[in-house]
């Protein structure tokens, strides 16, 4: 295929290195949008990590998995190794209810277990409480966003670039509303800014959507910002939290602190602000696909029913089994170890990168991810998709920046894209899988 037709976005031409690759010429023919004549069959299209996983697929990663370092992996490591650690329960009973529909906005004890908890660890001596009746438990994060968006009004959808891939797909598929991208500074650590909320309300701008702590780079708003920004947005705007990484916090010495917006809720039934989180992160327990949204009554009785029609609701018998995890006490424990453990595989990381040769500009404060910039390294390399073609032959993946330069109107030539010359790195994995990525990054960087 040849881009010499191709009408770019600004004069920036594509340069000898994306000429020439085959990574990037199997992208643009898969993105509408980057592709000389846009025509997109859209059966095609997949978020970042599985595209990336697809391509490591046509290297054998399917096939022997266990020989690979899968640093691209949005999952932390799911065996019961994490010192202070509970057990993760390997059988699980069914019951009679188990066997039956359950309710599509999940179960009531659970959703009673789910408000006790964030009571107990952000509502403590506030008169406004969660009720079972502010919680809906969805079948993982991305149905819980899929949910929202069915129920949002018209409206100016803001969000945050760079920021988590799947939101892609969440804001291309309804009508219902306009998503407006919102670049974040390199400069200024990506940080959100109570100014920035204060400007895209002032474009008319009347939902806001955005993960926190913040996937990809690594960074936390907490408070007192995050506080101002509950303040601007209340009464003037819905503000979408996603905060699957609430519990990865390294700033408060592992004491167990999860950062949440549910600190700051003034009437948790009139501040419109919807929670996202679930046992996927930080109960590291992905495969379970147990998630809740937080938010006022009016909101999640619209959340809870429109499951109907779109996911059908959450397994009854791991909402079930999720139900004695939800303990205020175990919750904080956990925490604490998870904190630990993980905060221990970032700082190898991060030394073991400094070594190679890489400047972390930012050092992430929470998640389990590393916004790693390549664009020191030589030119057949310092974009985000030759590194990772790279990468697979050396039996490691990771994910290209591009992924999370969020384009759902696909208006903009991601090749121009500030993501360019980054990949998301993740610690999730085991040590042993950290080692093994690392040690080919540096044979790629070193050869």
């Amino acid at each position: 295929m040849s881009f010499s037709g191709r009408k770019f976005s600004t004069s920036k031409a594509p340069s000898s290195a994306e000429l020439n690759s085959n990574i990037h010429r199997l992208f643009r023919n898969a993105h509408e949008g980057h592709r000389p004549h846009a025509g997109l069959d859209p059966s095609r299209a997949s978020t970042g990590v599985v595209w990336c996983t697809e391509r490591a697929n046509e290297y054998g990663f399917s096939d022997d998995p266990d020989s690979w370092a899968n640093l691209g992996q949005g999952a932390p490591e799911a065996d019961d190794d994490v010192e202070g650690s509970f057990k993760r329960p390997k059988q699980i009973e069914i019951s009679v209810n188990g066997r039956e529909y359950g309710p599509t906005a999940g179960i009531k004890p659970l959703r009673v277990a789910i408000a006790n908890l964030y009571n107990a660890h952000h509502r403590k001596g506030k008169e406004s409480q969660y009720s079972w009746e502010n919680v809906a438990v969805v079948p993982g994060g991305r149905a819980g966003l899929i949910r929202i968006a069915a129920v949002l009004n018209n409206a100016y959808l803001g969000f945050f670039i760079p920021d988590y891939t799947a939101y892609n797909e969440m804001l291309s598929l309804f009508r219902n509303f306009a998503a407006i991208p919102s670049p974040l500074s390199e400069d200024d650590g990506y940080h959100i800014h109570p100014e920035k909320i204060a400007e895209e309300i002032a474009r008319g701008t009347s939902v806001i959507l955005t993960s926190n702590p913040r996937n990809p780079t690594g960074q936390v708003v907490r408070n007192p910002e995050l506080a101002q920004i509950q303040d601007i947005c209340r009464d003037r705007a819905t503000l979408i939290l996603d905060e699957f990484y609430g519990g990865y916090n390294y700033l408060t010495n592992c004491d167990g602190t999860t950062v949440s917006a549910a600190d700051n809720i003034e009437d948790v039934n009139e501040d419109d602000v919807l929670i996202i989180d679930g046992l996927t992160k930080r109960f590291r327990l992905p495969g379970w696909r147990v998630a809740w949204i937080l938010g006022p009554k009016e909101f999640i009785k619209a959340i809870g029913s429109c499951g109907s029609y779109l996911d059908g609701g959450t397994n009854v018998p791991f909402q079930e089994a999720a139900i004695p995890m939800l303990e205020p006490e175990k919750v904080l424990t956990e925490m604490k170890a998870l904190q630990k453990h993980f905060k221990a595989k970032r700082d190898y990381v991060l030394g073991r990168l400094k070594e190679i040769g890489f400047t972390i500009k930012n050092v992430p404060d929470s998640t389990f991810y590393i916004w790693l910039d390549l664009s020191h390294l030589p030119a057949e390399i310092n974009d985000g998709l030759n590194f990772f073609q790279r990468c697979l032959e050396e039996k490691v993946i990771v994910v290209p920046g591009i992924f999370f330069d969020l384009n759902p109107a696909k208006r903009r030539d991601l090749f121009d894209s500030p993501c360019h010359h980054f990949v998301r790195l993740s610690y999730g994995p085991k040590m042993s899988h950290l080692e093994r990525g690392l040690d080919g990054i540096e044979r790629i960087v070193k050869a």
